[in-house]
């Protein structure tokens, strides 16, 4: 599949290979001729899309590019149902990425330290309630959230579950990229239903207030019984 994933990136743009090469690297440029590309293949356009956005968000990609993209080529429905499973695809890829090549490494390092071994696995045993909040909030950044959460005790299951946290911020933005009306315009002043724009605030800042203090009181209850763990076990 990561073949594929390649093999998509790379033919979209004899356009984006030629903007990436006269004025330095341009990620949103390159994503906006890749979304050209994706225009004209018709009926595999949906698939196409949805492997560029894996490989974007493997690759520290912005995603609002093509989140707003998605609104101009397939409408809001159909085009949040295609940011949302290449968002999710992408954001796997990458969880996987953390947890199998960077999460050893992470183990040894913290091997000895009883305190960050028991947030850990507080934070596991509460995966799905975190992830989903972090989802909801757009303070935390994605791409990073991707391979970071790889590292954490958080299960494959409940991290590709909590996805569905995605849904409200996803809609919103292709909402935005339909208004827009051609890919040449994604990022400049169309604006969307100023309701809206401020439910969509509302409820990220609630998501943000309520996992900073889950995390903060899952974090306090770790410590204290990685504190009372060794004298039970010096009564003993």
């Amino acid at each position: 599949m990561l073949i594929l994933v390649g093999i998509t990136l790379v033919a979209a743009p004899a356009q984006a290979q030629e903007a990436a090469g006269s004025g330095g690297f341009n990620p949103q440029e390159l994503l906006r001729n890749a979304l050209q590309w994706v225009d004209d293949l018709g009926a595999i356009a949906p698939i196409a899309f949805m492997l560029i956005y894996v490989v974007s968000t493997v690759a520290f990609l912005p995603g609002s590019v093509l989140t707003l993209g998605a609104g101009v080529l397939f409408g809001i429905v159909k085009g949040s149902i295609y940011v949302f499973f290449g968002a999710t695809i992408g954001a796997t890829l990458a969880f996987l990425v953390g947890r199998y090549l960077a999460r050893g490494w992470i183990s040894k390092k913290i091997a000895g330290n009883e305190k960050f071994s028991a947030i850990d696995r507080a934070v596991g045993k509460e995966g799905f309630k975190i992830v989903l909040l972090t989802r909801l909030s757009p303070i935390f950044p994605f791409n990073l959230l991707n391979y970071g959460m790889g590292v954490t005790g958080v299960s494959l299951k409940d991290y590709v579950l909590a996805s569905v946290g995605m849904i409200p911020g996803t809609i919103m933005y292709v909402y935005i990229g339909s208004l827009a009306g051609s890919l040449a315009t994604i990022g400049g002043e169309t604006q969307a239903n100023p309701v809206a724009q401020w439910a969509i605030r509302i409820i990220g800042f609630i998501a943000t207030v309520a996992v900073t203090l889950y995390v903060t009181k899952i974090a306090r209850k770790a410590l204290d019984e990685s504190i009372d763990t060794p004298d039970a076990n010096t009564a003993n």
